[in-house]
């Protein structure tokens, strides 16, 4: 028996799932971590917790299909984007790594913005402006604000490379997931040395870069022990969770876009040629495809910011459905099912974290503007669920007015299972959204990827062609109009009216952190 892994290093855990040469998916297991957020906006993790959720999580599969540790052919990783993981020349993880989502790098944006030349040098280098949740700034933070840190710093990987880098012993990544580090020559696939030059930061801090399918690797000994499995197990470039995740919905052709709404949310569309927009709104990366690439909107916090409704504000309701045995989000959507579209005037801003597409804006905070006395929890929750769609529907019109063909948009993430919220899609993207049968994520991507370089399929189109398929379309129901005239207008304009006010807030919350 022959068997693929796909591992993806989640922000809320980490998700390993088997497939057999066909894509057929035999067993998948998660495991949680947590967060830290030592001051607002911040945000860490320990990248011993991605290690041991990954060896929990492979043995936990491996053992549900009764594998031997031979039949593990090879592994795929994935993971989110953009964090660092800063180590010393021993290995030694220096602190916590900064993630995706951390906004505390504006000064070092504005720092690399200035050193590169201004906005459209950088661009122009690296195809993508300086942004707060991006690698490249992190680094810079690390050298302006721990020194005594910077000065041990021998390497620098992104979260699933770590993982890579235990497995393995090697310093490797993937063109997808390097092209967000924002240190990456995009056009020509490889780091940029001017860039690298301007920044006075050392090329050999940067791991080496490899297409998705290439083999990076085996299993080292010890590694392998800890795994339960073979040191002839292959471990293949893998990609960035959101090229990953664009695999597993077999976007790998013009016209196909994705549409994930997982912690974060992503408007993703593949490209034959690279493609910039100029006002540097969209990132253009390297897809997973080999010599392809993509766009795409990021609004930070997608599924998330219902994740922290529930969390944060329904404590009873989730005892109370962990009684009956009902997943609290099931009773929640019940309740936003009854609200009519447009919630009835209320509008919802998903900023938890500060807001990426098209707004590039860490000052920028969530708020319910609308609310009455009519208004109810269920008002919230759909409330929520379309202005995630909305933040979406930022990008899809960035990348509608840059004249990229969009003829079929397919849903993924947490969000895709739920009709509501895919209904909810089709109507404020005024378009059809297609599930597939298979809805794994990234974790599925890579284990294609994996499945690719291990020589089960000739490449990653073929690999996408024999095991996807739409298996269903949710229909726009005509309430696009509504959306369309009048609460997406509205929303727009929010963010406008706002946009000073946010960064009175957040001057407000600098200062009292300070004390």
């Amino acid at each position: 028996m022959s068997v693929f892994l796909g591992i993806d290093i989640g922000t809320s855990g980490t998700k390993t799932l088997a497939i057999d040469p066909s894509g057929k998916i035999l067993a998948e297991a998660t495991s949680d971590y947590p967060s830290y957020h030592p001051k607002p906006l911040w945000s860490e993790q320990n990248p011993d917790d991605w290690w041991n959720a990954t060896v929990k999580t492979v043995r936990t599969v491996v053992r549900k299909i009764k594998a031997r540790p031979a039949d593990v052919k090879a592994i795929g990783l994935s993971g989110q984007m953009h964090g660092s993981v800063f180590l010393d020349k021993h290995d030694r993880v220096l602190r916590k790594a900064l993630l995706w989502n951390d906004q505390r790098t504006a000064a070092e944006c504005d720092e690399i913005e200035r050193r590169a030349g201004g906005r459209r040098k950088l661009i122009k280098l690296v195809a993508n402006p300086a942004l707060t949740g991006f690698t490249a700034p992190k680094i810079l933070w690390l050298r302006n604000h721990e020194p005594k840190h910077f000065a041990q710093l021998r390497k620098v990987l992104l979260p699933k490379d770590d993982v890579r880098r235990r497995m393995t012993g090697t310093y490797a990544t993937d063109v997808s997931d390097a092209s967000g580090m924002l240190l990456l020559d995009v056009a020509k696939r490889r780091w940029s040395k001017p860039l690298l030059s301007s920044l006075e930061l050392d090329a050999d801090l940067l791991p080496e870069c490899f297409e998705s399918e290439d083999v990076t690797g085996k299993l080292k000994r010890e590694a392998a022990r800890e795994l339960g499995l073979s040191t002839e197990c292959l471990v293949v470039g893998g990609a960035g969770d959101c090229a990953a995740g664009a695999l597993g919905n077999g976007v790998v052709s013009r016209g196909t876009l994705s549409t994930s709404i997982g912690t974060s949310g992503i408007m993703f569309v593949h490209s034959d040629d690279m493609a910039l927009d100029p006002q540097g709104r969209l990132h253009t990366f390297c897809h997973a495809v080999r010599g392809k690439w993509h766009m795409m909107g990021v609004s930070l916090s997608g599924g998330g910011c219902l994740q922290w409704f529930r969390n944060r504000l329904c404590q009873a309701e989730i005892a109370q459905a962990k009684k009956k045995g009902v997943d609290p989000y099931t009773t929640l959507t019940a309740e936003a099912e009854q609200v009519p579209s447009g919630s009835q005037g209320l509008i919802f801003l998903p900023y938890l974290s500060g807001e990426r597409t098209p707004h590039a804006d860490p000052d920028a905070r969530a708020c319910f503007v609308g609310l009455t006395l009519a208004h109810t929890r269920g008002h919230l929750v759909r409330a929520i669920m379309e202005g995630v769609a909305y933040a979406m529907r930022d990008s899809l019109t960035i990348i509608r007015d840059l004249g990229v063909p969009v003829r079929q948009i397919r849903a993924s993430g947490g969000g895709s299972k739920s009709q509501l919220w895919r209904q909810i899609q089709a109507d404020v993207f005024a378009q059809p959204v297609a599930t597939l049968n298979a809805e794994e994520g990234p974790a599925y991507g890579v284990a294609l990827l994996a499945a690719v370089g291990a020589g089960a399929f000739k490449d990653v189109a073929e690999a996408c062609a024999a095991t996807i398929r739409v298996v269903k379309e949710t229909p726009n129901q005509k309430r696009a109009s509504r959306y369309h005239d009048a609460a997406f207008p509205l929303y727009q304009n929010l963010y406008r009216s706002l946009k000073a006010d946010f960064k009175t807030i957040a001057a407000i919350e600098h200062a009292h952190a300070a004390g």
